[in-house]
């Protein structure tokens, strides 16, 4: 059983990197066997972690950008040959547009600048972040939750679509994690305070929690899972009263 989530020489290319979420994913990945190519947009953080895992290649990515994710991916082919497992975890939540083109065009922009690499693997693997606003409306992110929204549904497309190919798509549904993004809306605060009422568990989400079901999905543990949004959330989304 083991060995369904043996990782080893996989070449794994993590988008969206450098910190909170991503980075953990990272370092789950690179724990379980994988060639992990992190990736981002910020230099010093991204150096930074290419050195805490060790990693044979490391280039700056901006999911904004398809000639610069198009650069990424022949710089990985240069150097391992192949592509297993796509993580697409790059976030924005600016205005409407830069939003949009972040966490849903950016999202495209990584499946089809990868789809050809993933498909020669024989077993490739995409993994999305999708988000609580993906189901539910979250007050003043509009643009995010909508965001969000169409990615669960592209990766459902995706899913049905590039089934034929051997490429699994799948999504996280991340709890809420705070994160240095996040972290001073959350921590003593009114919102904090009614997301962790609404939580089940009552805590919020550590990020290495998130990397169980990361490496599930991109491991031979979900070769006949595709189309699945899996939230680690503290029982978020099927909680009704909890007190």
């Amino acid at each position: 059983m083991s060995e369904l989530f043996d990782l080893t020489d996989r070449v794994a290319v993590v988008i969206g990197a450098t910190s909170g979420l991503g980075r953990a994913i990272a370092v789950g990945l690179k724990d379980h066997g994988a060639l992990v190519v992190p990736s981002g947009r910020r230099r010093q953080e991204l150096e930074n972690l290419c050195r805490d895992l060790d990693s044979k290649l490391c280039r700056t990515a901006d999911v904004t950008d398809r000639a610069s994710i198009d650069s990424l991916r022949d710089a990985v082919l240069r150097a391992f040959g192949n592509v297993d497992i796509l993580v697409n975890a790059a976030v924005g939540e600016a205005e409407w547009s830069s939003v949009m083109d972040t966490n849903l065009t950016g999202v495209l922009r990584g499946c089809q600048s990868f789809y050809e690499p993933l498909k020669q693997s024989g077993r490739g693997r995409v993994l999305n972040i999708a988000s609580l606003g993906s189901f539910l409306a979250f007050h003043e992110v509009a643009a995010y939750c909508a965001s969000k929204t169409a990615v669960v549904s592209l990766t459902r497309s995706l899913a049905c679509e590039w089934a034929r190919d051997g490429i699994c798509v799948n999504a996280i549904v991340p709890g809420v994690f705070p994160t240095e993004m996040n972290r001073a809306l959350l921590l003593d605060t009114p919102r904090g305070k009614e997301i962790l009422m609404r939580t089940p568990m009552a805590r919020f989400g550590k990020p290495e929690e998130l990397v169980g079901a990361a490496v599930l999905l991109v491991s031979d543990a979900a070769s006949f899972l595709t189309g699945q949004c899996v939230a680690v959330d503290g029982g978020y989304l099927a909680s009704g009263v909890n007190s």
